[in-house]
């Protein structure tokens, strides 16, 4: 589904991304950890397109997002496509991204109707289940400032679920969360995994990612370090600095 290969990216001098390569099967979840700083959310962005990479290629669906020309520089497909492409992916933020003067219903139709040219009649049916999906429905008329973080989150799964993504990407979606209100937004992740939904997931909750993830990708100083089977990951990890962070964590 995404394929990703000797990516890199800098800001200025400060190199962020270096030789970053991962893939992700159709239906997998993969849980990317790792330090503050290390690169998750960066190499995260620049799967969809809201960060470019200067180095490597990246492949959704086997379909170029970008190439890898001579030299390793990147070559991105015309705008044109790359929109099309990144509209495979659907993307949930930490700090959830809700436009606060709409109603809850009103951010799950906005990108449908504006982006792909639905007519609000023919996608409110849908954004209504994706709220009884959620255990929201009873909040479709409420505005963001109304609901909790984690019902705020949830909304924001739905709104990206709206756009019929064969892709979820998500950025620490618990980050911003107290405890009660994390396991809101982890049991819809669980119940996404549980449909098969392809999801890469940067998180800090290594529980979800050793029940849920099939496989583990650490990444530390820009660079992925290891990459392995959730349940091989947590027994025995390879690298002496994965060892280190699990000490802290677990």
């Amino acid at each position: 589904m995404i394929e990703a290969r000797g990516v890199g990216k800098s800001f200025g001098a400060v190199r962020v991304l270096q030789d970053v390569s991962l893939t992700l099967r159709r239906g997998e979840v993969v849980a990317v950890i790792g330090p503050s700083g290390s690169g998750k959310s960066t190499f995260l962005r620049c799967l969809n397109h809201l960060e470019t990479i200067d180095e490597g290629s990246i492949v959704v669906e086997g379909e170029v997002l970008a190439s890898a020309e001579a030299g390793g520089r990147s070559r991105y497909a015309p705008d044109a496509e790359v929109r099309r492409i990144c509209r495979k992916m659907g993307m949930v933020f930490q700090s959830f991204n809700l436009f606060p003067h709409m109603s809850v219903l009103q951010n799950i139709i906005e990108a449908p109707v504006t982006v792909k040219g639905m007519k609000p009649e023919a996608i409110i049916p849908k954004a209504e289940e994706l709220l009884r999906k959620v255990g929201l429905l009873n909040k479709r008329d409420n505005y963001p400032s109304r609901l909790s973080g984690g019902q705020k989150q949830r909304v924001a799964i739905a709104r990206a679920l709206a756009m019929e993504p064969d892709i979820m990407l998500f950025d620490e979606p618990t980050s911003a969360l107290d405890p009660e209100l994390t396991v809101e937004v982890l049991r819809t992740m669980r119940q996404l995994a549980d449909e098969r939904m392809t999801m890469l997931v940067v998180t800090h909750e290594m529980g979800f990612a050793r029940e849920v993830a099939q496989r583990v990708a650490f990444m530390d100083q820009g660079a992925i370090l290891e990459d392995r089977a959730s349940a091989d990951f947590f027994a025995a990890p390879a690298h002496e600095r994965t060892r280190a962070f699990l000490g802290q964590m677990l």
